[in-house]
């Protein structure tokens, strides 16, 4: 594929009123997601679990894409087709999580670093084969007051970014990059803008390194928030505020738009927040497009009516659509 072929397809994903659902989590991740609510967490429960989301009728009109983890492009919904393909059919693209989670730095360090560039040309030819369009790939990052994160640790995770962007991009496949800053912490949001500044500064020299073409690339970034540990509880026209701004400082023009993570804020936040940044970016003239690439904002309220059950399943796809419309109407 093209590079102004990547740049359309990156472009595609920002169609008024839709975004992104994040239905990317591991098999550890998904586990949890289950057994919290006591649900069985079998493979088979797992498929279930994607289907709950995938197989809701309608979504098409809230959703330009879906990230999918690995496992679940070999996986069938209860329609019988593979989770790619019913998501094409809608005019929905199929993408993957393409890292391998993280692990510590070193043995004495509590920062982490994301793993999977080893056979990642091997497994972005795969992936493609099987459906994807586009890529992600998560890199950690925590706030402990001034001491983390470290200058080596963004550095390490931002070239990590910057390889797989390259690969991603060779591969014919939009890479989205995803910096997330931590709001566990009892961080202020003050402190939370500086670390994103540095994050986003780091990243985007490296990229320009290793010369990946900005018009093919999304990031995925998270919102300027006081740690939620801190006892703070932001505004909305705060956090828009210092997202945008930390925002306009350091991505270029070039990329081609901004998604952003719901990183354990509650539907409700999530939304609201997402609403206000929008409006601000609007005012102060953002260059790039914004939506949302959420997934427990989007997922939880219809995972806690749903329990596993056939019989609540169409009760909590109605939970789900109504939180696709409420964070749809957030970006107009």
């Amino acid at each position: 594929m093209q590079m102004h072929d990547l740049a359309s397809v990156a472009e595609s994903f920002f169609a008024p009123g839709k975004g992104i659902l994040a239905a990317d989590e591991s098999v550890h991740t998904a586990v949890e997601r289950l057994s919290v609510r006591g649900i069985a967490t079998s493979a088979e429960m797992r498929r279930q679990y994607r289907d709950l989301f995938f197989g809701a009728e309608g979504i098409e009109r809230y959703l330009s894409g879906v990230i999918l983890f690995s496992d679940s492009l070999q996986d069938k919904g209860d329609d019988g087709k593979l989770f790619p393909d019913s998501l094409a059919a809608r005019g929905i693209l199929p993408g993957v999580k393409v890292d391998l989670g993280t692990e510590p730095i070193s043995a004495s360090s509590t920062e982490l670093i994301t793993q999977g560039l080893l056979d990642l040309p091997e497994r972005l030819a795969e992936y493609k084969k099987q459906g994807s369009v586009f890529t992600k790939w998560r890199a950690v990052i925590r706030i402990d007051g001034d001491l983390l994160p470290t200058a080596g640790a963004i550095h390490e995770n931002v070239k990590r970014l910057a390889i797989y962007a390259k690969e991603a991009q060779n591969a014919g496949m939009v890479p989205i990059l995803e910096p997330e800053v931590l709001y566990e912490g009892r961080h202020s949001r003050q402190r939370a803008r500086r670390v994103m500044a540095d994050a986003l500064s780091t990243l985007f020299a490296v990229l320009d390194e290793h010369a990946v073409d900005l018009t093919g690339v999304l990031l995925k970034t998270a919102m300027a928030l006081s740690g939620h540990e801190s006892g703070k509880a932001d505004t909305p026209d705060e956090v828009a505020e210092d997202t945008v701004a930390v925002l306009l400082e350091n991505v270029p023009a070039q990329v081609a738009g901004v998604v952003f993570l719901s990183g354990g804020q509650t539907p409700d936040q999530a939304t609201c927040h997402l609403e206000a940044i929008v409006r601000r970016a609007r005012s102060a003239g953002a260059p790039w497009p914004l939506t949302f690439s959420y997934a427990r904002a989007l997922q939880d309220e219809a995972l806690d009516i749903w329990k596993g059950k056939p019989e609540n399943v169409p009760a909590a796809r109605e939970a789900f659509l109504r939180r696709l419309a409420l964070v749809s109407a957030a970006l107009k």
